[in-house]
């Protein structure tokens, strides 16, 4: 195999540098003659700490930001071939790539659900309970304030903007806010242990439960991390392939599917969990197709070797077909 190094492309951010890191490991161990050398990159979404995520997407916010708010710069020099790769979080990253992109690998799913962080304690078996009426909860995330709604009407949601160790501080310090989310993929990847109920902030400690998909369905993708290649790269993508969860590629690629079959985006309120069992892919999804209205859930099996079928059928379901 040629001794070109390999050059990942990331997010500069604490999380994305961690995510990357994943990566390395993972091609050390199947490659461990390669040389892999990581440049960063402030993306859009880094940049514009002003913008409400949702409204720039929709252009509610006088700016309309396009899709790939967290990834367009990385896509941009992966295309101007300055990088080989571009580690991106699969929940962030569009579900149509631009031409001439494509994901050639996927790592081992991590844990998939939210996390709620409060400043007082929280009873594991019943998180929501510990919210106050008319609690302010504090996410970036229109699923999730959806999903809130729909089982709190009562709860406030704020919008916060900025890395894991920002959105905590700002919870501190905002004396008005009783909580927030956050997912537990990268909470744990930052070194949080948000199984054991405590998770310390510089000298602070707050009180956390993970929210079961009884409660909260995560984002389509959530917990993935995925690589973003040229298509015409075919020693890249050779290299990649070794690290390539198959198991873990087959569930997202039908949550994508849906998304993509569904018109929405990073910002759409849509949840999914997929289980593969054997050789099934079990998807549950939930959709808010209208706004004021109760959400549409489906449930449905397949082959996870035909993961678009799956997907199909899941939107079927939501639309009532």
């Amino acid at each position: 195999m040629s001794d070109r190094p390999l050059v990942l492309g990331t997010r500069s951010s604490a999380l994305a540098l961690a995510q990357t890191t994943l990566v390395r490991q993972a091609l050390a161990a199947t490659h461990p003659e390669l040389t892999v050398e990581v440049r960063e990159f402030k993306t859009t979404g880094d940049k514009r700490q002003d913008l409400s995520l949702a409204s720039a997407v929709h252009g509610d916010a006088g700016v309309k930001v396009e899709k790939g708010l967290f990834t367009k710069e990385l896509e941009e020099a992966l295309l101007a071939g300055q990088i080989d790769a571009a580690v991106h979080s699969l929940k962030d990253l569009p579900t149509t790539n631009p031409p001439g992109l494509e994901v050639s690998a996927v790592l081992p799913r991590a844990a998939t659900e939210d996390v709620l962080i409060l400043k007082a304690g929280v009873d594991p078996e019943n998180p929501l309970a510990a919210l106050p009426p008319g609690a302010v909860v504090a996410t970036s995330s229109v699923r999730r304030m959806l999903q809130l709604r729909h089982l709190r009407p009562d709860l406030q949601v704020v919008e916060v903007r900025g890395n894991v160790g920002t959105r905590l501080g700002k919870l501190r310090a905002r004396s008005d806010w009783h909580a927030l989310i956050l997912a537990r993929a990268g909470l744990e990847r930052l070194g949080h242990a948000p199984a054991t109920g405590v998770l310390r902030h510089e000298d602070a400690e707050l009180h956390c439960a993970i929210l079961p998909q009884s409660l909260m369905l995560p984002a389509v993708g959530q917990g993935a991390i995925a690589l973003q290649t040229r298509a015409d790269d075919f020693l890249t993508a050779s290299r990649l392939d070794a690290i390539n969860h198959r198991e873990t590629l087959a569930a997202v690629t039908a949550e994508r599917e849906m998304l993509r079959l569904l018109g929405g985006g990073c910002q759409a309120p849509v949840g999914a969990a997929t289980r593969l069992v054997g050789r099934e892919l079990q998807l549950r999804a939930l959709h808010f197709a209208e706004e004021g209205l109760p959400p549409r859930a489906a449930e449905v099996r397949g082959d996870a070797g035909d993961p678009h079928a799956v997907a199909a059928a899941a939107v079927a379901a939501l639309r009532g077909a």
